[in-house]
């Protein structure tokens, strides 16, 4: 196997204009089972082929049976021939070299996770439509709209669609003026700009956008200035039919302390929700975890796992981690009681839980009922209580909100509501976080055995 091997097997997974520009200029330094030294014409030129088309060359790599072997970078020290379409776009040799596809305008991109691209997602019933719409949008396929709004809970996959559509894009046209960043993110920028004096550059930066891909839209709660400068930009965004993606813990309109402009324009495109996977799609997210890391495991273990892990996907990558650490150590092909000790260990008893369960656990220590807890009243004597039952509920059950509701007679965006105000009243006053991490123990005690 040489790599002239690799790259030819590169020339059938990517464009040839993509593999004239990034895989032809590699110089291959050092092949052999420990490492592949690649070498580039200059660092930058090594960085982005490190954070675009590492994941390209391992699988490539892994085709000739090469799993092992160590990938590094390093910078080319004697001249290279380098592609006629790079040779044009170079500049004079006193100035800063900058690689030729780097768009000079503003534009923002968090660093991106390799292996969240659209292969290596797993569709089902459960993400479908939020799938489709990510994959028409990085394709250029505007029939859905142009923006898009996906709700969903912690490790279900929106941030992996996010990364996704950002590796297309970049990957096609890194030229393309992209600004992916949390709400957050958004917030502390602007504050920046503010104390610096440069609104105009922070407006130039996220109005010249031609992709905006933003996250956790819940940190927009209360933030009004945010919400004026982020209600401007979508104004001239959506009127140059540039593309838009959000993703939020919540809908739009469960997003207390939001203007009506803002929520209305989140709204104005596809708003769909990614919820729990059903059996079949998580059977098939243990597979394909495994097999990322070379673990075998049989239809039986596989069902045990997706069986007992209903929410977090980050949860199965962990107990797959955990039943590889197990096998390499006792020398042994995982079976029925490893998986068990592993699932355990990882993620304690949690996932029979029920939010009934946690409403008459709390309810019995305010010497209340369940039943009240349930009920219509809204004394303050009984609304604490039900607040912290929905709170716990939603941090130790992977129930969705409406689920949770249901055992207290609610709707989903009173337990939104409820989660909020008690872990603001946490962060604000002293006496209620004791109170709540005082609850919180006597639940572990006795519900976590930790």
């Amino acid at each position: 196997m040489t790599w002239q091997q690799i790259t030819n097997q590169l020339a059938t997974d990517l464009s040839q204009d993509l593999h004239e520009l990034w895989i032809k200029p590699l110089n291959c330094k050092r092949f052999d089972d420990e490492v592949v030294e690649l070498c580039g014409p200059d660092r930058f030129f090594c960085s982005w082929i490190a954070d675009h088309y590492l994941t390209e060359i391992k699988r490539a790599l892994a085709a000739y049976g090469k799993t092992e072997a160590k990938i590094v970078f390093s910078v080319n020290q004697g001249k290279m021939k380098m592609p006629d379409a790079q040779q044009s776009l170079l500049v004079a040799p006193k100035e800063q070299l900058c690689l030729p596809t780097i768009n000079k305008s503003p534009s923002f991109c968090r660093t991106l996770n390799p292996r969240y691209v659209f292969d290596e997602f797993v569709v089902g019933s459960s993400n479908e439509m939020a799938y489709a719409a990510c994959h028409a949008l990085a394709c250029g396929d505007k029939s859905l709209g142009q923006c898009l709004y996906i709700s969903a809970g912690t490790g279900l996959g929106k941030s992996h669609l996010t990364h996704a559509v950002a590796h297309h894009i970049l990957g096609v046209n890194p030229r393309t003026r992209l600004n992916y960043l949390t709400a957050q993110q958004l917030t502390s920028d602007m504050v920046r700009s503010i104390q610096n004096k440069s609104m105009d550059a922070f407006k130039e930066r996220y109005q010249g956008s031609d992709v905006l891909l933003m996250e956790d839209m819940q940190s927009l709660t209360g933030r009004v200035k945010t919400q004026e400068e982020l209600a401007s930009c979508l104004d001239v965004l959506l009127e140059s039919g540039k593309t838009v993606i959000f993703t939020g813990a919540y809908a739009p309109r469960d997003i207390e302390a939001l203007s009506p402009g803002v929520q209305s324009r989140l709204s104005c495109g596809l708003v769909t929700e990614i919820s729990q996977p059903d059996i079949t799609t998580r059977i098939r997210i243990v597979h394909q975890k495994a097999a990322h890391i070379n673990l075998v495991l049989t239809e039986e273990l596989a069902g045990i796992v997706a069986e007992k892990i209903k929410g977090d996907v980050r949860q199965i990558n962990s107990v797959i981690i955990g039943l590889k650490a197990k096998s390499n150590l006792r020398k042994i092909d995982p079976d029925r009681d490893m998986v068990n000790e592993v699932i355990a260990n990882l993620i304690g008893q949690h996932q029979n839980l029920t939010p009934e369960a946690i409403r008459d656990f709390v309810a019995a220590q305010f010497k209340l009922s369940g039943e009240d807890l349930s009920s219509k009243s809204r004394k303050k004597t009984f609304a604490f209580p039900r607040q912290v039952s929905m709170y716990f509920s939603r941090k130790y059950t992977e129930k969705g909100l409406s689920e949770i509701g249901k055992a207290f007679n609610r709707d989903h965006s009173t337990v939104v509501h409820s989660i909020r105000v008690v872990t603001e009243a946490m962060n604000e006053q002293s006496s209620v976080r004791g109170q709540v991490e005082l609850l919180d123990k006597k639940f572990n005690s006795r519900f976590l055995n930790c």
